[in-house]
Parts: structure tokens; C-alpha cells; sequence
């Protein structure tokens, strides 16, 4: 793949797949450009000059970062600019609440089974 390649972004209607979000969060690379997004959107050059990585490698994580939903990148001229593309942090974010809220009211439960017994 070439630092020229065109990237996939998901249609607004699609639904972001978890699956592929906690994939691309796995790497530590790919964390790190989100890292240097958070702060500001940034040319595809100005994301590789930290990282120990070449541009087609940089270039095929934010692939990667784009299918998955976290980032968004548009080519204006020669200059191709990432961003931070709230979505898909909100799938993962509601994904995690989901299960938060599970234990805790498992937990909940414990507790009130183990308040009755220490009663009995």
C-alpha cells in the first residue's frame, strides 16, 4: 500500500462494527495516533515524524483507524488530514457502559444477599 491509497470511511448509515474498534485500540501504534488526534487533526506527515515507523506503514494503521470508525481523513490537494471521528469512541464507550452497569447491579445484589444473611 502506498501513502497514496484511498481510504474506506463507513457510510453515516452503516452501523461501526465493536469488533473492528477494539481491534484497531488493540495496537499500541494506533493508540498513539489517536493520542496525537485528540490534541488536533494533523497531515498524514505530521503524524509519522514521532513515530519510529514509515509513512506506508503509518498509513496502512490509519486504514485500519478509518474502517474501524475512530478517524476520519480527507485529501485536500496534496495534504491528506486525519481526525478524531467521535462515533466510533461512543460504540466502544457504550459497549463498556453496557457492561459497567451489569456488574454493578450484580454487585448490588451481592451486597444485598450478603446484608441478609449477616441479618439471619
Amino acid at each position: 500500500m502506498t501513502a497514496r491509497a484511498e481510504f474506506a470511511r463507513p457510510s453515516p448509515n452503516k452501523k461501526i462494527n465493536i469488533d473492528r474498534v477494539f481491534h484497531a485500540l488493540g495496537d499500541p501504534t494506533r493508540r498513539a495516533i489517536v493520542e496525537k488526534l485528540s490534541q488536533r487533526p494533523l497531515s498524514v506527515s505530521m503524524l509519522a515524524k514521532p513515530l519510529a515507523i514509515t509513512l506506508a506503514a503509518v498509513v496502512q494503521h490509519l486504514e485500519i483507524l478509518e474502517k474501524s470508525g475512530l478517524v476520519h481523513t480527507e485529501k485536500v490537494g496534496r495534504v491528506r488530514t486525519c481526525q478524531i471521528e467521535p462515533a466510533g469512541f461512543s460504540v466502544a464507550e457504550q459497549w463498556i457502559t453496557d457492561r459497567r452497569a451489569l456488574w454493578e447491579r450484580r454487585f448490588d445484589r451481592l451486597g444485598e444477599l450478603l446484608a441478609e444473611s449477616d441479618e439471619g
